[in-house]
Protein backbone atom coordinates (compact mmCIF):
# COMPACT_ATOMS: atom_id res chain seq x y z
CA UNK A 1 0.00 0.00 0.00
CA UNK A 2 2.54 2.35 -1.03
CA UNK A 3 5.72 1.37 0.94
CA UNK A 4 8.20 -1.07 0.86
CA UNK A 5 8.22 -4.18 2.57
CA UNK A 6 8.66 -4.13 6.13
CA UNK A 7 8.07 -0.26 5.86
CA UNK A 8 5.22 1.61 7.91
CA UNK A 9 2.14 1.91 5.04
CA UNK A 10 1.99 5.86 4.00
CA UNK A 11 -1.48 7.49 4.99
CA UNK A 12 -0.89 11.11 3.75
CA UNK A 13 -1.52 11.15 0.27
CA UNK A 14 1.03 13.91 -0.43
CA UNK A 15 3.71 11.51 1.17
CA UNK A 16 2.67 8.49 -1.20
CA UNK A 17 3.12 10.39 -3.99
CA UNK A 18 6.48 11.51 -3.30
CA UNK A 19 7.00 7.87 -2.09
CA UNK A 20 5.90 7.19 -5.47
CA UNK A 21 7.75 9.52 -7.32
CA UNK A 22 11.00 8.03 -6.05
CA UNK A 23 9.87 4.56 -6.94
CA UNK A 24 9.03 5.68 -10.57
CA UNK A 25 12.61 7.39 -11.03
CA UNK A 26 14.41 3.88 -9.63
CA UNK A 27 12.21 2.11 -12.19
CA UNK A 28 13.18 4.48 -15.17
CA UNK A 29 16.70 4.60 -14.61
CA UNK A 30 16.92 0.56 -14.03
CA UNK A 31 14.65 0.83 -17.52
CA UNK A 32 17.33 3.10 -19.59
CA UNK A 33 20.25 0.56 -18.31
CA UNK A 34 18.31 -2.81 -18.19
CA UNK A 35 16.07 -3.28 -21.23
CA UNK A 36 14.60 -2.18 -24.60
CA UNK A 37 12.03 0.01 -23.43
CA UNK A 38 11.94 2.86 -25.68
CA UNK A 39 13.40 6.01 -24.52
CA UNK A 40 10.20 8.16 -25.10
CA UNK A 41 7.83 5.66 -23.06
CA UNK A 42 10.39 5.75 -19.87
CA UNK A 43 10.45 9.86 -20.38
CA UNK A 44 6.89 9.81 -20.39
CA UNK A 45 6.94 7.74 -16.97
CA UNK A 46 9.10 10.00 -15.65
CA UNK A 47 7.48 13.05 -16.07
CA UNK A 48 4.23 11.98 -15.64
CA UNK A 49 5.02 9.91 -12.35
CA UNK A 50 7.12 12.74 -10.82
CA UNK A 51 4.52 15.17 -11.84
CA UNK A 52 1.84 13.92 -9.26
CA UNK A 53 3.96 15.04 -6.12
CA UNK A 54 4.94 18.10 -7.70
CA UNK A 55 1.50 19.12 -8.49
CA UNK A 56 -0.16 18.31 -4.92
CA UNK A 57 2.20 20.37 -3.75
CA UNK A 58 1.45 23.51 -5.90
CA UNK A 59 -1.69 22.83 -4.24
CA UNK A 60 -1.01 23.08 -0.93
CA UNK A 61 -0.13 26.37 -1.57
CA UNK A 62 -3.16 27.04 -3.58
CA UNK A 63 -4.15 30.69 -3.48
CA UNK A 64 -7.89 29.36 -3.29
CA UNK A 65 -9.92 26.26 -3.41
CA UNK A 66 -10.73 26.34 -6.88
CA UNK A 67 -6.99 26.34 -7.07
CA UNK A 68 -6.58 24.18 -4.90
CA UNK A 69 -9.36 21.89 -6.42
CA UNK A 70 -7.44 22.59 -10.08
CA UNK A 71 -4.02 21.51 -8.97
CA UNK A 72 -5.13 18.25 -7.23
CA UNK A 73 -7.76 17.61 -10.65
CA UNK A 74 -3.94 17.42 -12.42
CA UNK A 75 -2.41 15.36 -9.89
CA UNK A 76 -5.23 13.18 -10.58
CA UNK A 77 -4.65 13.19 -14.28
CA UNK A 78 -1.06 12.25 -13.85
CA UNK A 79 -1.33 9.86 -11.75
CA UNK A 80 -3.87 8.06 -14.19
CA UNK A 81 -1.25 9.21 -17.05
CA UNK A 82 1.44 7.11 -15.26
CA UNK A 83 -0.22 4.41 -14.47
CA UNK A 84 -1.06 4.18 -18.35
CA UNK A 85 2.49 4.31 -19.48
CA UNK A 86 3.34 1.69 -16.27
CA UNK A 87 0.87 -0.56 -18.07
CA UNK A 88 2.05 0.07 -21.53
CA UNK A 89 5.88 -0.64 -20.45
CA UNK A 90 4.72 -3.74 -18.40
CA UNK A 91 2.77 -5.59 -21.48
CA UNK A 92 5.27 -4.27 -24.04
CA UNK A 93 8.86 -5.46 -22.43
CA UNK A 94 10.20 -8.62 -21.29
CA UNK A 95 10.85 -8.49 -17.78
CA UNK A 96 11.68 -10.92 -14.68
CA UNK A 97 9.45 -11.96 -12.87
CA UNK A 98 10.10 -9.46 -9.56
CA UNK A 99 10.72 -6.35 -12.26
CA UNK A 100 7.17 -7.38 -13.29
CA UNK A 101 5.81 -7.73 -10.19
CA UNK A 102 7.39 -4.10 -9.33
CA UNK A 103 5.91 -2.71 -12.08
CA UNK A 104 2.38 -3.54 -11.24
CA UNK A 105 2.57 -2.70 -7.62
CA UNK A 106 3.54 0.83 -8.67
CA UNK A 107 0.84 0.81 -11.53
CA UNK A 108 -1.44 -0.30 -8.29
CA UNK A 109 0.08 2.35 -6.18
CA UNK A 110 -0.97 5.19 -8.99
CA UNK A 111 -4.23 3.67 -9.01
CA UNK A 112 -5.07 4.09 -4.86
CA UNK A 113 -3.20 7.54 -5.53
CA UNK A 114 -5.98 8.48 -7.95
CA UNK A 115 -9.04 7.08 -5.88
CA UNK A 116 -7.30 9.68 -2.95
CA UNK A 117 -7.32 12.21 -5.36
CA UNK A 118 -10.83 12.08 -6.72
CA UNK A 119 -12.34 11.64 -2.85
CA UNK A 120 -10.56 14.42 -2.30
CA UNK A 121 -11.64 16.49 -4.92
CA UNK A 122 -15.05 15.80 -4.70
CA UNK A 123 -14.87 16.84 -1.02
CA UNK A 124 -13.28 19.85 -1.60
CA UNK A 125 -15.91 21.19 -4.33
CA UNK A 126 -18.86 20.58 -1.15
CA UNK A 127 -17.16 22.52 1.21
Amino acid sequence: MGSEPGQKPLVDVNDRAFAFAVRVIKLCKYLEKNSDVSRSLVSQLMRAGTSVGANLEEAIAGQSRPDFIHKSAIALKEAREANYWLRLIAETGSFETDIKKGISALSGESLEIAKILGKRIVTSKRA
